[in-house]
């Protein structure tokens, strides 16, 4: 069964940065795509980044490019989101989540974590 554990949520002025992890268990971490997505209050949750099985391709919503990295260390079986300049539009509980297949995408995804909090303050 796979498992998503995201983490390194919490407070921050605006302008300032934030890492979040994803920490996947259950199977082979390297054979598929990742991404991560976040939902605000009262909003449908929405695509954020997303990253391929080697890390070579990743794509973005264009609210968080220029500001926003996503990586993985398929050795650590471990995915992250660094967020730079962070705006109060950003917050919302980020999700992490894994692809059915090894090529990122903003669909089709199978596991979810459970959500990490990231509250960006004016």
């Amino acid at each position: 069964q796979v498992q998503l554990v995201e983490s390194g949520g919490g407070l921050v002025q605006a302008g300032g940065s934030l890492r979040l992890s994803c920490t996947a268990s259950g199977r082979t971490f390297s054979k598929y795509a990742m991404g991560w997505f976040r939902q605000a209050p009262g909003k449908e949750r929405e695509f954020v980044a997303a990253i391929s099985w080697t890390g070579g391709t990743t794509l973005y919503v264009d609210s968080v490019k220029g500001r926003f990295t996503i990586s993985r260390d398929n050795a650590k079986n471990t995915m992250y989101l660094q967020m730079n300049s962070l705006k109060p539009e950003d917050t919302a509980v980020y999700y992490c989540a894994q692809r059915t297949t090894t090529w990122a995408s903003s669909r089709d995804y199978e596991y979810w974590g459970q959500g990490t909090q990231v509250t960006v303050s004016s």
